[in-house]
Formats: structure tokens, sequence, C-alpha cells
């Protein structure tokens, strides 16, 4: 099942995506103002019940996408992830020790199928395709046996990077990182809700 938060006629809802449309859920569970605290109430299979069988709300065109998790406490980034990435980029550096980590912030995110902004600063802003977890029950030094049960949600990015500000090195450096932080550069969503972990 896929939920979104989205923008219809001036008013801001979150409900499930379907091939037929948009299943306007918020009106149902005034409990929770924003899909990020219906995540909070660890509560998205009240959600997918109540989707089941339920008729579409929004016609596909009739509704903009938000970001799915506004409000969310952290939006943390794994950089240097995969081991063949030094083979990719052909920077002649040597593979990291260890992942890197970099912040992006909410204003950085634009809703699913809405434009990325390129700034005047650059000509040379690129994509990459990333898959975002969404952690919905909190905890702290999780155990490798239980960091399944903390996952919410898994979705789909295109993260906008302004790569000439990017030094690809061993460590993000602040120049690096700057790339990555400017306005409406990163599209996100919808979620999909994780019943199942393989």
């Amino acid at each position: 099942m896929k939920f979104a938060s989205i923008r219809a006629a001036g008013e801001a809802l979150y409900g499930a995506v379907t091939e037929a449309g948009f299943i306007a859920l918020s009106p149902n569970f005034p409990q929770w103002a924003t899909l990020t605290e219906v995540i909070r109430a660890q509560a998205l299979p009240q959600l997918a019940q109540a989707a089941e069988g339920a008729f579409v709300t929004h016609d596909f065109g009739s509704f903009t996408y938000d970001m799915p998790v506004a409000g969310g406490e952290k939006i943390i980034c794994v950089g240097v992830n995969f081991p063949d990435r030094n083979a990719e980029y052909k920077d002649g550096s040597q593979a990291p020790a260890n992942m890197s980590l970099f912040p992006r912030f909410a204003r950085g995110f634009v809703g699913h199928e809405e434009a990325l902004v390129r700034p005047p600063e650059s000509h040379q802003l690129d994509y990459e395709g990333e898959i975002a977890i969404v952690i919905g029950k909190a905890g702290r030094r999780i155990s490798q046996a239980d960091a399944y049960d903390h996952i919410a949600a898994l979705t789909l990015c295109n993260e906008g990077t302004i790569r000439d500000w990017v030094r690809h090195a061993e460590v993000l450096s602040s120049v690096e990182v700057l790339g990555c932080l400017c306005l409406d550069s990163l599209s996100f969503g919808p979620l999909r809700h994780m019943t199942i972990m393989v």
C-alpha cells in the first residue's frame, strides 16, 4: 500500500495512492493531523485497513503531492555506501573505510512529480536515484536483529546535487554538503508501507 501527503483545492490531506487515484484518509483520523503523526503512532496498518475497498476521492491531476513525511526530526543521508563506488567515479581516490553521513533539510524537498529547481549559481544539477527508509519507531543503539522493527516505510528519492560544488573525497567536506542543500532540489514519495521484510 502506498501513502502520500497531498494538497487539493488548498487543503492538505494524507491518504492512500491507488492505480485509480488518491483516497483521502485524514478526515477519518482527526487524531493525527499529518502522515508524520500517523507514522509516529505506528498506525500505518490502520490507514491501510481503512483504504481497503474505499472509493477514490481525488482523481490524478486534481491534486499535487507534498513531501510525505513533513516535520520529520532528522533527514540523514548515507554517501559512498556501495563497494564499487570508486570504479564508477574513476576519480583515483581510495575506497573509504566507512560510509559518510550528511544532512538534508526539509526545505530542500519537493513532492512526488514536482519539478526540481536548479539554482542560478550552477548549471550542473545532477540527479541520483536513492532509496529512503522512513523510521517509524524510535530507538537508539538498535541491534541488527531488531532493525526492521523500526522501519515504517520505504520510498524512492531523486536527489538533485549541484555537482560542481561537490568534491568526491573520503570525508564529506562542507563544500560537498553545500552541493546537496539547495532549496527544492530533491523529490520524495509516495511511501510504501513495509508489512513484510525479506
